[in-house]
């Protein structure tokens, strides 16, 4: 479904919100600039939004940013999937790109070369049948979809208990003792329905954002 842009006041609205309904958000919330997720149009087109994400996998953001770089002059400067259909996985390693991301890259390419992947329909499709389509292609995963929706489609009703860096932002702002089981904390997230996302992004300003390059 098409997600229109957040506004400054409908995000003061519900970080408002999130303040009331767990007021150990507050401090973390007042030290820390206002959620971005929503605010602005993405400037990455899908695929290269994936091909980026794939590429950033258990990588910290420095060395994901060097390797892209790298990919995209390979790519003649453009991460398309016409110019990345020329690359092969032989290719690909000799700019940091391992062998299973090269693989989720080509099976990428493939799909939306021959059309059984259509970016063009997501704006309707909910969370859960985006999921499907991407997960559905090797190497597409719970965490590289949901930070897709998330950051690149605007969803606000994200709850990404998989995520380290927001487990350990949420045990740090509650002061826990000891570290959450993901199963717990997703229970807890029913409580923020409608903006789990944000609270999420407040997880991660907690831990410096610690979980990708998103």
């Amino acid at each position: 479904m098409s997600v229109p842009l957040t506004t400054e006041a409908e995000m003061k609205k519900h970080v408002r919100a999130i303040a009331r309904i767990d007021p150990a958000f507050a401090p973390i919330i007042k030290s820390s600039p206002l959620c971005t997720i929503n605010r602005k149009r993405p400037t990455r087109g899908h695929y290269e939004t994936l091909v980026t994400s794939i590429i950033s996998q258990q990588l910290a953001v420095k060395a994901a940013d060097t390797i892209r770089d790298r990919v995209r002059i390979l790519a003649g400067g453009s991460l398309t999937p016409e110019a990345l259909a020329d690359l092969d996985a032989v290719a690909l390693r000799t700019v940091g790109v391992s062998g299973a991301k090269a693989r989720a890259i080509a099976e990428l390419t493939e799909a939306t070369l021959s059309g059984s992947l259509e970016f063009a329909k997501f704006s309707k499709l909910s969370n859960s049948e985006i999921s499907a389509e991407l997960t559905s292609l090797w190497g597409i995963g719970r965490w590289t979809v949901e930070m897709f929706l998330m950051f690149h489609l605007g969803r606000l009703d994200l709850w990404p208990v998989g995520d380290l860096a927001m487990r350990r932002g949420w045990e740090k702002i509650h002061k826990l003792k000891d570290f959450i089981e993901p199963k717990k904390l997703d229970l807890v997230g029913e409580k923020f329905t409608g903006r789990q996302s944000i609270v999420a992004w407040y997880c991660w300003r907690a831990t410096e954002g610690e979980s990708s390059s998103w």
